[in-house]
């Protein structure tokens, strides 16, 4: 981030659940957005991120283990594969 620029605060119901990207080692997608979220954090005040292994959880793996990396604003799921920037900023400026 430039000197002397701050990033834009993001409106948004009470105190923000974190974001969760549900990953698996050595998956290029999960790091690509993992690096795509951290760009994005750069210019937006987001939530914090929790990392989490989908295989260190069953239930994880069973609900979401073929669709990682997937990214949770606390039980919301916000998108799979990719990162949907548009959506995620929706998500979290809606009342």
């Amino acid at each position: 981030m430039e000197p002397g620029r701050r990033r834009a605060a993001l409106s948004g119901p009470g105190p923000a659940a974190p974001l969760r990207l549900l990953t698996r080692t050595d998956c290029s997608l999960c790091e690509t957005m993992r690096v795509q979220l951290a760009m994005l954090a750069s210019r937006v005040l987001l939530p914090p991120l929790e990392l989490v292994d989908v295989d260190s959880d069953p239930e994880l793996q069973r609900r979401y283990g073929l669709k990682v990396p997937v990214l949770l604003w606390g039980a919301t799921p916000v998108c799979h594969y990719r990162l949907d920037e548009p959506e995620l900023l929706r998500l979290l400026r809606r009342p």
